[in-house]
C-alpha cells in the first residue's frame, strides 16, 4: 500500500524495523506529504541518535497518542525492500531464533550505498587552443573535437599523454571541468553464463537437490571436504529457482 499524503485521510503512522538487537518494530508518525510504502528505507530517531530502518507496515492503532510519536526523519531515494526480502528477514529470524533487527542489519550493512553516487569529474573543450601547441596537446584536442566530455584520466590515456598535459590545457582555459553522471548500474547476473561442468558425483548430488526443491519445505545437507564442489552443486540449481520466482531457500554451510 502506498501512502501519498499523511494528512489526506491515509494512515498517519508507520511501523519501522530498526537494525538493533530487538524483535519488535517501533511506531513513528508520518510527516505530512511524505510518501511511504512497506519496505521504504527511512532514517528515524532512536533515542539520542538517528538510525536507518525499513518500514514494515503502514497504519494500525498506536498505543501512544499521535502527538507524542516521533516523526520519520527522512525517506531515502532508493527502491524499497521487496515483500519477498522482508518475508525472508522474518523467516530467518524465526528459524534461527535471532531478533529481526539483527537480521535486518545484514540487509542494511552498508548505509553509504543508500546515498546518491557522487558525480565523476570530467573535462571538455571550452576555449581556443593555446599558442604553444605541442604534439601531445594536439592529440588531446583531436579527441575533443566532437564536443563530448571525458574523464581526465581517460582522456590522457586515450591520447597517450600524461595527466599533466590535460592539466596544462585546463590552466590555459582551453578545457573546463564538468561533472559527469556516475556509472550505470550493471546488468542483472545471468545464472546460465559460463556454466560449470559437474563431475559424476556432483551431478548426482545436483539431481537429488533438484528433486527436493520440487517438493515442499526441506533441509538438505551437502557434505564434502574442502574443494569437493559443494558450491558448484548448490549454484547449479538455486539461481534458476530464484529467477523463476520460486520461494525456496537452501542453506549451505562449509565445514571447517
Amino acid at each position: 500500500m502506498d501512502l501519498i499524503d499523511a494528512m489526506g485521510g491515509a494512515p498517519a503512522v508507520a511501523e519501522v524495523l530498526t537494525p538493533v538487537a530487538l524483535d519488535q518494530t517501533y511506531t513513528y508518525a508520518i510527516p505530512p506529504g511524505m510518501t511511504l510504502r512497506p519496505g521504504s528505507i527511512v532514517t528515524v530517531p532512536l533515542g539520542p541518535r538517528k538510525v536507518i530502518g525499513a518500514v514494515w507496515s503502514i497504519g494500525g492503532d498506536s498505543a501512544v497518542s499521535h502527538n507524542r510519536l516521533r516523526p520519520i526523519d527522512r525517506v531515502h531515494d532508493v527502491a524499497p525492500l521487496a515483500d519477498a526480502l522482508r518475508d525472508l528477514v522474518d523467516r530467518v529470524a524465526r528459524y534461527t531464533l535471532t531478533p529481526r533487527g539483527m537480521v535486518l542489519r545484514m540487509v542494511l550493512r552498508v548505509p553509504e550505498a543508500l546515498e546518491p553516487e557522487p558525480p565523476v569529474p570530467g573535462v571538455r573543450r571550452a576555449g581556443e587552443a593555446p599558442q604553444r601547441l605541442t604534439d601531445a596537446r594536439r592529440r588531446v584536442l583531436a579527441l575533443l573535437e566532437d564536443g563530448l566530455a571525458w574523464t581526465r584520466s581517460g582522456l590522457a590515456a586515450s591520447a597517450g599523454v600524461s595527466a599533466g598535459v590535460v592539466d596544462g590545457l585546463i590552466a590555459a582555459g582551453t578545457l573546463e571541468l564538468v561533472d559527469l553522471p556516475s556509472g550505470r548500474l550493471p546488468h542483472a547476473p545471468d545464472p546460465d553464463f559460463n556454466p560449470r561442468e559437474l563431475t559424476r558425483d556432483q551431478a548426482r548430488a545436483a539431481a537429488e537437490l533438484r528433486r527436493t526443491l520440487e517438493g515442499g519445505f526441506s533441509v538438505t545437507l551437502l557434505d564434502g571436504v574442502t574443494g569437493a564442489g559443494k558450491t558448484d552443486v548448490y549454484m547449479e540449481r538455486s539461481p534458476r529457482r530464484y529467477g523463476a520466482g520460486a520461494r525456496r531457500w537452501c542453506w549451505c554451510r562449509r565445514s571447517r
